[in-house]
């Protein structure tokens, strides 16, 4: 099918249903014109972080489906699936595999040995304290073999998820066999998660390592290619190791848009969002939630640290039951940069607040991609937030058929899936036309969004005090539920 400019669902295979075929009827019946392109997080055999620890990627889970769910999607939808570049299951045949055989195994070049790494007498603590780390202790896990020696992998994330070594030709081989199965199987775009991470060289950070990452990311992007199929690195940092990626003609991510949104409708001023969205290219898709934490670390000198810290402060003020500890290692936070918390709630609850913050999504540069928590406005998951103690599953509800047909009647939700359609519809959001941003004051931001050759035109006047708006397509005002 190809990627196309239409609103892309981010979505579990069990979230919206309690399977792939639940997942497509509930699509059907409720977002059909709303949504154009799925996101299907990892539905893989997998054992843990929910999906993204995958065993391997040669069979849908079979709790979820089976590849004909995910073909019956495909004929409707774009999809995008996920690799995991950097990682893979500790349970992997591959892993018991090297296990079992050690030295004999066709596979102990897939891992990346931390011991093997460092040069005699490293690393020093130095050389741990330089390390990119998702963790406070050196990213390293232990593995016993059957003949009883004992060395260790790197392991930057979960301990089910120890890391690749991509210098090798048995992992290339096994990046090239996964991408082109991927694509055969529906796939029009593979993100790959993270992607920084993948890298890992003496003397650096071992995250977003150049120029090598390029090296790696240019031959993955061949290996797409022959297949018809784009890639989409996942990064969480600094918004310029963004856009060095975009000027290699790569999509990206916007992960600053949503901390500039919370803080300008927080604030009620304009002046960050008009300059960020005035810079932003088009060739991306943008977010207000994943599945993942709010980023902190992505708005960076886009915010002032005190802007920064004013959001993140407000958030816990205003924010629908957010709490400070439920982005901690009590609840298991992996990334200290991200707030725990769905967008709804970020805001209160507040559904006219909510509202202006799709808005403003929907006319940014690049393709939205809506969570399927956001897409239903869903408040915070206490319940299954402590009944597993996992900070990021506030933000990641099981809704039941009943309880999504109940959500879609209210007010809401009609709303942002009236603004889809109307985004999905609409000529004027062109990836090859222009954007132009101005402001009235500090608190009215005006956005225009033409199509390339400007025949189509679609423009939101938008007061962040007042929480007003205005929209209109050709001069034609726009209807949305009053919200």
């Amino acid at each position: 099918m190809g990627i196309q400019n239409k609103t892309m669902l981010i979505t579990y295979s069990d979230s919206l249903g309690k399977d792939l075929k639940d997942l497509k009827e509930n699509l059907e019946k409720y977002f059909k014109d709303a949504v154009g392109g799925v996101h299907i997080l990892p539905f893989f055999p997998s054992t843990g972080d929910r999906g993204f620890a995958p065993i391997d990627y040669d069979e849908v889970d079979p709790k979820f489906g089976d590849w004909e769910d995910i073909k019956a999607l495909g004929e409707r939808y774009y999809l995008m699936f996920d690799f995991m570049i950097n990682h893979i299951s500790r349970k992997s045949k591959y892993y018991k595999d090297y296990q079992e055989k050690h030295e004999d195994s066709e596979y102990k070049d897939l891992f990346l040995n931390w011991d093997k790494f460092w040069p005699e007498n490293r690393p020093s603590q130095a050389d741990i304290d330089l390390i990119y780390k998702r963790k406070d202790r050196a990213p390293k896990q232990e593995i016993k073999f059957k003949d009883g020696s004992v060395e260790n992998l790197w392991n930057t994330f979960g301990e089910e998820q120890i890391d690749l070594d991509v210098r090798t030709e048995v992992t290339m081989d096994f990046i090239k066999k996964n991408i082109d199965n991927l694509s055969k199987k529906g796939c029009d775009i593979i993100r790959l998660d993270a992607f920084a991470y993948a890298i890992k060289k003496l003397d650096t950070n071992d995250f977003f390592v150049e120029p090598k990452i390029w090296g790696l990311l240019d031959k993955i992007r061949e290996m797409a290619v022959k297949n018809n199929v784009e890639i989409l690195p996942e990064i969480h940092e600094h918004y310029k190791i963004q856009f060095k990626i975009a000027s290699h003609d790569y999509f990206i991510y916007d992960f600053a848009l949503p901390m500039l949104t919370l803080y300008s409708l927080y604030s009620g001023k304009v002046d960050r969002l008009k300059n960020w969205l005035e810079k932003s290219p088009m060739k991306q898709f943008t977010t207000l939630d994943t599945h993942d934490g709010i980023g902190v670390v992505d708005v960076k000198d886009i915010m002032t640290d005190d802007e920064i810290a004013f959001t993140t402060d407000q958030l816990y003020k205003v924010g629908a039951n957010v709490n400070r500890k439920y982005s901690t290692a009590e609840y298991n936070n992996l990334d200290i940069y991200q707030i725990n918390t769905t967008y709804y709630s970020a805001l209160g609850d507040d559904d006219k607040k909510y509202f202006i913050a799709r808005l403003i999504q929907a006319f940014a540069p690049g393709i939205p991609q809506v969570y399927y928590v956001g897409f239903l406005a869903g408040k915070n998951d206490l319940k299954l937030l402590e009944e597993t103690k996992e900070g990021r599953n506030i933000n990641r509800h099981y809704y039941s058929n009943e309880e999504i047909a109940r959500e879609v009647e209210r007010p809401i939700v009609k709303a942002l899936l009236m603004l889809f359609k109307f985004r999905n519809r609409s000529e004027a959001f062109d990836l090859e036309g222009s954007i132009s941003v101005e402001n009235e004051g500090e608190n009215i931001i005006i956005i225009t969004r033409k199509n390339k050759d400007g025949s189509a035109v679609a423009k939101a006047r938008i007061d962040l005090k007042n929480l007003a708006y205005k929209v209109t397509e050709d001069d034609k005002e726009i209807e949305f539920l009053n919200i």
